[in-house]
């Protein structure tokens, strides 16, 4: 079985919008996540988008939209030199309770079981708090927030206190460098 990286999408790899990702336009891509995703490339680490899009839920785009933007990102990581291995992606509403929205597990789960993960030798990179608690719910190995999207302000929350101690990087790119650091 395989460690994995789970990545959140918006926020570690796109621009956050306080109004959704509806459109191919709304997607602004942090030039250095795709630097940062190339150099990991060769990594042993299945790499995997993890993505929460209640936008889907909410009725402002369609199931469809949602799973084609997906499939652009994951193009335009692999057009930079990057890899993503899969994306699992929850298109409920916040109110809708599934097992798959971030802070719950399922999507982590999902993602372990397809893909034959080893969640204990994994990690999760987000920009919010539930990302971390998603992460730890699923058993990976070390949670990390990164400061870009909403991770800033996340990391001032006083719900975070409550989820230390797990690292915090300025970025994908150094968030990566510590993962390697951690498997030598």
């Amino acid at each position: 079985m395989d460690p994995a990286i789970f990545l959140d999408r918006d926020g570690v790899i796109i621009e956050n919008r306080e109004d959704y990702v509806l459109t191919w336009e709304d997607i602004e891509f942090f030039p250095a996540a795709l630097e940062a995703l190339r150099d990991f490339r060769s990594s042993p680490f299945r790499i995997v988008l993890i993505t929460n899009q209640s936008a889907v839920g909410r009725g402002l785009i369609t199931l469809q939209q949602a799973l084609e933007l997906n499939q652009r990102v994951t193009t335009t990581v692999e057009q930079a030199g990057g890899r993503l291995d899969g994306t699992w992606m929850c298109p409920h509403a916040p109110e809708d309770h599934c097992v798959c929205r971030k802070p719950r597990p399922g999507l982590l789960l999902q993602a372990a079981e397809a893909l034959h993960l080893d969640l204990s030798r994994s990690y999760m990179i987000g920009d919010a708090l539930s990302d971390l608690q998603a992460g730890r719910a699923a058993g990976v190995r070390e949670t990390i927030l990164v400061r870009t999207g909403r991770g800033a302000r996340q990391a001032c929350l006083p719900e975070a206190a409550l989820l230390r101690p797990f690292p915090t990087f300025d970025s994908l790119a150094e968030a990566l460098d510590h993962i390697s650091s951690q498997s030598h």
